[in-house]
């Protein structure tokens, strides 16, 4: 067992002779002395802080052998090979996992036994395995160290039931000092830690959460792909991580962007192990500038130079979240953190909750609002991070490295506003949570609402001349700037502070700003429901806008039915001056291509050559090639007039995603009649009136069409099946 060590130890010496650092980062130094002198230590450290460090030095100048706990596979690997190449000697670092065959562990055991192993990397799977715990009985062990300690919490954005055992494994083996370790702890899941594993006396050392050199930007989701390669052909060479949330994503962004010229490798659970090392290791010696890859890349994944994260999807937390960008910039260098946010996305989030228990949706919606409120607000975006994991920041220290103080809103004092949200939380007495105040401050009815009779309330419809949206901005700044709390115990509700109470005894005026308005968004690259960013050229962006109308109304139809003004943004971006470049155009294939395309080309053309443009073809976004096939079965199939899920059962797709793939046909200009499918589904009179909507409408957003048609008899798919239909009829 570990023994108390003199505190003249030189472990500036240790740390030159083991690792060739003359001095210690933050307070390593006194964190290894606490666990050397026999102290339990809890560590939450940032990545890129030096967190490894704490317990490799540590084991390496100590008797006996320590254990530590690892939740991937991958990362002991990493880690081991780490050790030993500063080490020498091959077993002075091993990892015991299912991995290993026989031969292997009994080698690994030898080494222990023997001495000669400092450090043993072990998933929690195999701590508990009851000859294991028999063997550890036998050994000297110098400490534990609990690798990625917010997967013990249920409150964490990794819960890992098999961690909440650790404690009781542990015990059993021996009593010997325990260090606990993780990048992102807000204060419920520390203190959900340290009760787990009984860390009563604990040391804690907690470095800040800000990261100086990351810059943090969010954007609307749309036309993807489309920016992600345009970032990435701006920063030639440097390497970056994608995350997405399925698999089925990731494989599709890394093919779009390999025809793109970026050399890019997928990483997901669904590739076996060799292909998963192969490809982790291509990125780790350049081979590969972007791996595009689910949550199951990056733990603990040492590669200091990565310049850029971009999440093609918000994950369901901040701590997620913060987790990934952290891998960006770690050797203090540039790093981009890049966000593309919908509210579709988030809603898809929320449906993966929908199984589970009750508890647990209610911590996976908490968790996943603060994502929103992340992504939406229009403050600070470091600010709100770092209040996120329990530390105050003023903003002027962030320097402009993120897109809302390098682009600030205006701001405006809403004292007043803050006055009635106080007062509303107040008179609820810290029973409910952010979206209840919300309703009740814009007069919206909902079933909560209609429950406790708070429609009857004297502040119901109080600031009913302002959006959700606005007074979503509000609470989550009022929350901020600490008059108000949220009760994490109770799934986010809120409660007054003494701040609060003060604030409401003397007003004072409070500056704040109005939230971003993501709603025009495209979603999951949902190609029909599209709409483009801003324009490159706004002076042909608004000649082509004037040549659509003039077309619709020629045609006496809504103007989204010739192009979508997605393609219109693109066409001010690529500059298609020939029928042929016209169809490289987003949601333009050949047969729209040749209704409508040539007014388009020759007002194009003559634009270009007018004001001397530089055309910028090398920024035409290649489409991943071998959709054709499923474009042809699709067609063929819908002119046999075979079922929807049919066709979508033969192609392993579910009815939204085969719609997704229809949409993107017949906006493209291909005829699609899905008549025979939607009589069948559809109700003659519900038909009629959808068809009357998208007649008379200026958009065809989906959100607005939900939000103007949707009710009990009237869905998305409804609507989307009609919109296929509508398109088809009178477009194409």
């Amino acid at each position: 067992m570990l023994e108390a060590v003199e505190a003249t130890i030189d472990l500036s010496g240790h740390l030159k002779k083991y690792f060739g650092f003359s001095k210690f980062k933050g307070e390593q130094e006194a964190i290894i002395r606490n666990i050397l002198d026999g102290h339990d230590t809890f560590v939450i450290m940032p990545t890129g802080g030096g967190k490894s460090m704490c317990y490799q030095l540590p084991a390496l100048i100590s008797e006996g052998t320590a254990i530590i706990v690892s939740p991937l596979i991958a990362l002991m690997k990493n880690q081991v090979d780490s050790i030993r190449n500063y080490g020498g000697e091959t077993g002075i670092a091993h990892f015991l996992n299912s991995s290993l065959n026989k031969a292997e562990i009994t080698r690994v055991k030898e080494d222990i036994t023997n001495g000669v192993t400092k450090l043993l990397y072990v998933a929690p799977e195999s701590l508990t395995k009851d000859e294991n715990v028999q063997f550890f009985r036998e050994i000297n062990i110098s400490f534990f160290a609990i690798d990625e300690a917010h997967c013990i919490s249920e409150w964490g954005h990794d819960f890992r039931p098999e961690y909440r055992r650790l404690r009781s494994i542990i015990e059993a083996i021996g009593t010997v000092p325990i260090m606990a370790l993780t990048a992102t702890a807000t204060p419920k899941v520390q203190q959900d830690i340290m009760k787990n594993l009984n860390m009563v006396e604990t040391t804690l050392f907690k470095s800040s959460f800000n990261r100086h050199n990351l810059y943090y930007e969010v954007r609307p989701k749309k036309n993807v792909a489309k920016e992600i390669i345009k970032f990435i052909k701006q920063h030639p060479g440097k390497s970056g991580i994608i995350y997405c949330l399925s698999r089925k994503k990731v494989e599709e962004i890394a093919e779009t962007l390999n025809v793109n010229g970026i050399k890019a490798l997928p990483y997901h659970a669904g590739l076996d192990a060799t292909t998963r090392a192969t490809h982790q290791d291509k990125f780790l010696m350049e081979e590969a500038d972007v791996i595009v890859a689910t949550i199951a890349f990056g733990m603990g994944i040492d590669k200091p130079d990565v310049r850029f994260v971009i999440h093609h999807e918000m994950p369901k937390s901040l701590e997620g979240y913060y987790q990934e960008t952290g891998r960006a910039g770690r050797d203090g260098g540039e790093g981009i953190c890049l966000s593309f946010y919908s509210f579709e996305d988030i809603q898809k989030l929320e449906k993966f909750l929908k199984n589970k228990h009750v508890a647990e949706q209610e911590i996976g919606q908490q968790l996943i609002a603060e994502t929103v409120g992340y992504a939406e607000t229009s403050m600070c975006r470091r600010k709100y991070l770092l209040h996120y994991f329990g530390e105050e920041y003023d903003e002027s220290g962030c320097n402009s490295m993120c897109d809302n103080c390098r682009h600030p809103k205006k701001k405006f004092d809403a004292m007043e506003d803050v006055c009635l949200v106080l007062d509303t939380v107040a008179s609820l007495k810290g029973k409910f949570k952010d979206k209840h105040i919300n309703h009740i401050l814009t007069g919206t009815v909902d079933s909560m609402i209609s429950s406790y009779k708070h429609d009857q309330l004297e502040l119901f419809g109080k600031g009913s001349e302002h959006t959700t949206l606005y007074w979503s901005g509000v609470i989550r700044q009022t929350v901020v700037q600490g008059m108000l709390e949220k009760e994490v115990e109770n799934y986010g509700t809120l409660h007054m502070t003494k701040a609060g109470v003060d604030f409401l005894e003397n007003p004072h005026p409070v500056m704040i700003t109005e939230d971003h308005d993501y709603s025009d968004t495209d979603g999951d690259d949902d190609a029909a429901g599209a709409h483009g960013g801003g324009a490159a050229d706004d002076v042909l962006f608004s000649m082509l806008k004037d040549l659509t109308r003039k077309i619709a109304k020629r045609l006496n139809m809504p103007p989204y039915v010739i192009f979508q003004e997605q393609s219109l943004l693109d066409m001010t971006i690529q500059y298609p001056v020939t029928l042929d470049e016209l169809k490289q155009i987003v949601g333009v294939g050949a047969g729209k291509a040749e209704k409508y395309g040539s007014e388009y080309v020759e007002i194009i053309a003559q634009y270009v050559q007018e004001n001397e443009i530089d055309r910028p073809l090398n920024m035409v976004v290649k489409s991943v090639v071998n959709k054709s096939t499923q474009k042809v079965y699709i067609i063929q199939s819908v002119d046999r007039k075979i079922s929807l899920e049919d066709i979508a059962s033969s192609k392993g797709l579910n009815l939204a995603a085969l719609i997704e793939e229809m949409e993107a046909i017949v906006y493209s200009g291909t005829r699609l009649d899905i008549s025979y499918y939607i009589d069948d589904v559809i109700d003659e009179d519900i038909q009629e009136e959808i068809m009357d909507y998208f007649r008379n409408t200026e958009t065809d957003s989906m959100a607005i069409a939900v939000s103007e048609m949707g009710d009990d008899e009237i869905g998305e798919t409804e609507l989307r099946l009609m919109r296929l239909k509508f398109i088809s009829q009178f477009g194409n």
